[in-house]
């Protein structure tokens, strides 16, 4: 009888209206209760019952109440919705669908209707689909959460589920784009140099071959050519293969399958450095000094070229290596090519050493997946020798194109660092300063400053100041004019050497020939070019470690609850626990705090720090090497728990 009286609605708003009011995001957690989040770095609780009236990731406005020494927040109104469009799974109850979004903090079912273009009877529990938020509670005259379920994604027994979710999950391609019926190739001018023995060093199953090598002796060091496949020679600006290149990007790669940015046929046929066959390419003849130092004004040209080698990396350096029965180049040309880039090689390695930075020697983890989605291996593989001479190649031809883009045309896909965050200088001079270490603010923000203390800090004898200075650091960039990249320690660099690839070495390709041609370029550098870029490196890395992390998942969950010991590296430490890279696999794991020891209450967890002490003494730190064992692992969550063999305190 009192449920619409007019006079207690009226005081039950007057009292809404003494009460205090925040606005933040919707923390949710598995026991039903949430948080508010302020931007001011508050939290006040919400109560399960008022969790039903948001979601995880919600922005809402709410008011406080306070009952005894108990102060707790109730969402009143919605500012923006932590969903909008979503990936989830069907879910049928007392025979009418609902969906339930693919999040590890949202685990409720949300009711659902179907467009026209989808069989609702066709769709099984389990199944994923992609979903859009129509209703919401806090949203004036709606009542409830209701979704709309508008695209099919796979079936929930589909062994490639982790593949076509996560690409629908950020709306990306999972098939090669259309080429056109015949593809033209330009009327450009081309150095005829077929006569060279160049040679390409890839891995043994690649197709799409973009760059080979040829390299003479000089009286001052040596003459490096390099030539890449030029798919500009048969996409045009602004074509149709051209603007979904733009779309795309990149090719994406995803453990045992990827998605190419180019049609297959010109990726792998037309365009690619085929042993054997003419192709048109972009050249740079670069010399680079006895000491390994790049000499200035690299001279590119367009070229025809005829690769006189397919090589693969584990062939040439079980050559290299003098493994013995390993394989033997085909004849004395090869063999002298692949000597001589090899010490090309080791002289700009030590220059880099000196006068550059050169990256850690860190293996890449390589899964094999057979044609079900099973992964029946994780391949470990270090970086040999061939691995070296390729990257050392690549590098000097990216250092020469943004040498000569910035001297000429003056704009360009450029990759940039800036070396440490700006805002925490202060904070890497403090903690340098504790390890008895001095720096100051001025120098750490020139190149040769930051080249300076990344030499440093590979001497020391843990890698645990070095991971903490990496998480002070400033994020990549791509740029449109010159600026240095730290993290290299290069003054300029610009990639011009995977254009079947990358659109970005795309466009530098047109500014280079526009350079050689002294014409105006066919495209320029402009502000949407660099955000879709940007975007796009994002999304793609993020999507890789993604299938990777639900891969890792399926992989270990035989190892679940078993004593298999793995070595684990600390990446992180903070209040939750801490997370192990798999040292053997690469995996990522999770040992929660309360897991981590033998006592909960005598560890103490630092995360600025990113140090655990146990009985106030320092127990562990980041970049540690622990040995762990698998505990849970939830396939549909993607996570994998580890449990320390040894835990703090034993």
């Amino acid at each position: 009888m009192f449920q619409n009286n007019p006079l207690l609605l009226q005081l039950k708003a007057q009292i809404r209206e003494t009460l205090p009011t925040v606005e933040g995001q919707i923390k949710a957690t598995a026991k039903g209760y949430g948080f508010l989040e302020t931007d001011k770095g508050e939290s006040h609780f919400i109560a399960p019952p008022m969790m039903k009236k948001v979601l995880h990731g919600d922005r809402v406005k709410a008011v406080l109440r306070t009952e005894g020494d108990k102060t707790s927040a109730e969402p009143e109104e919605l500012v923006e919705a932590g969903l909008d469009r979503f990936i989830a799974r069907v879910q049928w109850f007392k025979g009418r669908i609902n969906v339930v979004p693919d999040h590890p903090m949202i685990r409720i079912g949300l009711r659902a209707r179907v467009k026209k273009n989808i069989d609702e009877q066709s769709l099984k529990d389990g199944d994923y689909v992609v979903a859009h938020l129509k209703r919401h509670p806090l949203r004036p005259d709606d009542n409830s959460f209701i979704a709309e379920i508008s695209e099919f994604v796979a079936a929930t027994d589909d062994p490639h589920v982790p593949w076509w979710v996560i690409l629908a999950k950020h709306e990306l391609a999972k098939v090669e784009p259309e080429g056109p019926a015949d593809w033209s190739l330009d009327n450009s001018d081309r150095r005829d140099l077929t006569a060279l023995p160049f040679v390409t060093i890839d891995g043994e199953s690649t197709k799409d071959m973009d760059d080979a090598l040829y390299i003479e002796a000089t009286d001052n060091g040596w003459r490096l050519t390099v030539a890449i496949a030029d798919p500009t020679a048969y996409v045009r600006p602004g074509d149709d293969v051209d603007q979904e290149a733009f779309k795309r990007c990149l090719t994406q790669y995803l453990p045992g399958y990827n998605v190419p940015m180019l049609p297959r046929q010109l990726a792998d046929e037309l365009c690619s450095l085929v042993e054997g066959e003419d192709r048109p390419a972009l050249c740079a003849h670069i010399d680079i000094a006895a000491n390994g130092e790049l000499q200035p004004n690299a001279e590119f040209f367009l070229a025809t070229i005829r690769s006189q080698g397919k090589l693969v990396y584990d062939h040439v350096s079980d050559f290299l290596d003098g493994v013995e029965g390993g394989w033997q180049p085909a004849n004395e040309v090869i063999a002298a090519q692949v000597t001589q880039l090899h010490a090309i090689a080791n002289a700009r390695t030590a220059w880099r050493k000196e006068n550059a930075l050169v990256f850690p020697d860190r293996p890449d983890y390589r899964f094999e997946v057979d044609d079900n989605g099973n992964v029946l291996n994780i391949h470990v593989d270090h970086r040999r020798t061939a691995n070296r001479i390729v990257e050392e190649c690549m590098i000097v031809a990216n250092a020469a194109c943004a040498e000569r883009l910035a001297a000429t045309v003056g704009q360009g896909v450029f990759n940039a660092h800036a070396g440490l965050d700006s805002e925490r200088v202060g904070k890497v001079i403090e903690l340098l300063a504790e390890h008895h270490l001095s720096f100051d603010a001025e120098q750490l923000q020139t190149l040769g400053g930051y080249c300076a203390l990344r030499r440093v800090l590979d001497k020391q004898d843990s890698g645990y100041l070095d991971a903490r200075i990496r998480k002070l650091q400033a994020f990549a960039e791509v740029a449109g004019t010159a600026m240095p990249h730290f993290g290299m320690g290069l003054e300029g660099y610009a990639t011009w050497t995977s254009p079947i690839r990358k659109y970005s070495d795309m466009v530098n390709h047109r500014l280079l020939k526009a350079m050689v041609a002294g014409q105006e370029p066919s495209q320029n550098v402009d502000e949407a070019l660099l955000l879709q870029l940007a975007k796009m490196r994002k999304l793609h890395r993020m999507c890789e470690r993604h299938v990777g992390d639900w891969l890792y998942a399926r992989y270990l969950k035989a190892e679940q609850g078993s004593k298999t010991e793995f070595t684990g590296e600390v990446i992180d430490i903070n209040r939750g626990g801490a997370r192990v890279r798999l040292l053997e696999n690469g995996a990522a794991a999770f040992i929660p705090a309360s897991l981590l020891s033998v006592a909960k209450e005598r560890l103490a967890i630092d995360g600025d720090a990113a140090i655990a002490r146990f009985d106030s003494e320092i127990a562990l730190r980041l970049a540690d090497i622990i040995k762990v064992t698998i505990g849970d692992v939830d396939v549909d969550q993607r996570s994998v728990t580890a449990l320390p063999v040894t835990p703090l305190g034993a």
